[in-house]
């Protein structure tokens, strides 16, 4: 069976997108996922399958809008991939409290990258990649432009932003 590491976009606490990590663990257990843990109440999961990443986000969506009504963004990884994404990271340098992951949900177009990458968001920086958008927001990731909406927007693919900790604490986390 393979690990996952599952990113739900846009959960909260409370309100329209609130997801209880205890009820979805039971809800994707019985969905067929094993192994099914959460962390922290930001819609972050980790499971165990014989499905495709594909397949994966798709019983984790489709679960999650029949039980909680949530049309959520799910974006299924690999530790492995995660990893690699974290290992990849360009601000190495940087003090981690500053870098956030932009996890995207396919690749975006090769024109949509080259337009937004031309663009300058002094003092923030920004790399990306097929897979992610690397962000360093100096000052504070909450007054960004480089925000999730404006990343999807301008690349047209559907994202989820995960900041350096909680992308290090995940594949510390998995138990391969």
């Amino acid at each position: 069976m393979k690990q996952y590491i599952i990113f739900l976009r846009a959960v909260t606490p409370t309100g329209k997108n609130k997801v209880p990590m205890a009820k979805l663990r039971e809800v994707l257990t019985d969905a067929g996922l094993s192994e099914v843990r959460t962390y922290i109440q930001s819609g972050n999961v980790l499971a165990r399958s014989n499905l495709t990443a594909p397949q994966v986000e798709k019983i984790v969506h489709d679960q999650i809008k029949k039980h909680f009504g949530g049309d959520l963004v799910i974006v299924a990884r690999t530790p492995m991939q995660v990893r690699q994404i974290v290992a990849d990271n360009p601000f190495k340098k940087e003090d981690t409290p500053t870098i956030y992951f932009t996890i995207l949900a396919k690749p975006p177009e090769k024109q949509k990258v080259k337009e937004l990458s031309v663009q300058n968001f002094q003092p923030d920086k920004f790399v990306i990649t097929d897979e992610v958008v690397y962000l360093y927001c100096p000052l504070r990731y909450g007054t960004s432009k480089l925000n999730n909406n404006f990343i999807e927007k301008k690349l047209g693919v559907s994202a989820t932003t995960r900041n350096y900790n909680t992308m290090s604490k995940l594949v510390d986390s998995v138990v391969v």
